[in-house]
C-alpha cells in the first residue's frame, strides 16, 4: 500500500485516466490518498480525507508516508488565497486548504521544502456561532460553479458545504446525498437556524443540491456562482429572476449554534 499527496493548489480528479474525462473532486494542496492503480501519467487514488476515488494527474502527486500527514489537521488556510513558498517559489494555496502536511509551518515533500506565511484558521465546533459561519460562508461569494469543485477558484454545492464546515470540525461526505443521510432532522423550515443544510431533489426524488440556511428565509448555496438567496416551504426562488430553482426535501443539523 503506497500513499501520495496533491503537490499543486488545486488538482483535478477524474473519473478517468485522461485529461478529456469527467472532473468528478478535487484534491488541493498537502492532500493524502491512498494508490489503488498507476498507469502512464495518470494515477488512481482513494482520497483519505472523504474516500472519494478517481484519476489524478501524476506529475500533481508526490509519494509520501502518511504519518507525516494529519489528515485531519485543525489548521486551516483562512485567507481567501495564501502565500506559501516552495523551492523558493510563490505558490498560492486556497482558501480552507488543510495545513497538516505542515511542521512549524515548514512542509518537506521529497527533495521540496514548502513555508507557509499565510495565516491559519484554528477550527473547532466551539466557534461554530452565527458570526463565523456567516463570515466563512460569504468568503466564498461570487465563486463559479465548477462540477467537483472544491475551491474559491470553483465549487459545486456539495464541495462547498464539505469545506465551509471543515472549518468548524466537522467532517461531511463529499456529494450532497451523502451528507443528506447524516445529522439530526430538522422537521420544519420555520424551526432552522443558521448553519443548517437544506436538502432539495429532482423529479426522481434523488438529492441533486444542498445549500447552508442562514436563516428560515434565506440560504447560501452554489448554483451558478455562490449566491444568496430566498427560501420558503416550497424551495428555493433565486433573487435576481424571481424564477423558483429547487425544490425542498429536507434539512439537516450537524452541530448545535454557539451563541455568546
Amino acid at each position: 500500500m503506497s500513499f501520495v499527496v496533491c503537490t499543486v493548489p488545486v488538482a483535478p480528479l477524474r473519473n478517468e485516466g485522461t485529461h478529456r474525462a469527467e472532473m468528478v473532486s478535487q484534491l488541493l494542496f498537502g492532500e493524502l490518498a491512498e494508490v489503488l492503480e498507476e498507469e502512464k501519467t495518470f494515477t488512481r487514488i482513494r482520497c483519505a480525507y472523504d474516500g472519494y476515488e478517481g484519476w489524478c494527474q501524476s506529475g500533481q502527486l508526490a509519494s509520501i508516508n502518511p504519518v507525516h500527514v494529519d489528515v485531519y489537521s485543525n489548521r486551516l488556510c483562512a485567507e481567501w488565497e495564501n502565500l506559501a513558498v516552495a523551492n523558493g517559489q510563490p505558490m498560492h494555496l486556497p482558501l480552507g486548504t488543510g495545513l497538516g502536511l505542515f511542521n512549524n509551518n515548514i512542509a518537506h515533500i521529497g527533495d521540496s521544502t514548502i513555508a507557509y506565511v499565510g495565516k491559519v484558521w484554528e477550527a473547532s465546533p466551539e466557534l461554530f456561532s452565527e458570526e463565523h459561519i456567516r463570515q466563512k460562508a460569504i468568503q466564498f461569494i461570487n465563486t463559479p460553479y465548477l462540477w467537483g469543485g472544491r475551491s474559491v477558484y470553483g465549487i459545486d454545492c456539495s464541495g462547498y458545504m464539505q469545506q465551509l464546515f471543515r472549518f468548524f470540525g466537522i467532517q461531511l461526505p463529499r456529494d450532497a446525498y451523502q451528507q443528506a443521510e447524516k445529522g439530526e432532522d430538522v422537521g420544519f423550515l420555520a424551526e432552522a437556524f443558521c448553519g443548517d443544510l437544506a436538502y432539495f431533489d429532482n423529479e426522481d426524488g434523488r438529492i441533486t443540491h444542498v445549500g447552508l440556511l442562514f436563516s428560515p428565509d434565506t440560504i447560501i448555496h452554489a448554483s451558478g456562482k455562490v449566491r444568496i438567496d430566498s427560501i420558503d416551504n416550497a424551495g428555493i426562488i433565486n433573487n435576481d429572476t424571481g424564477e423558483r430553482t429547487h425544490r425542498l426535501r429536507l434539512i439537516k443539523r450537524y452541530a448545535e449554534l454557539i451563541t455568546e
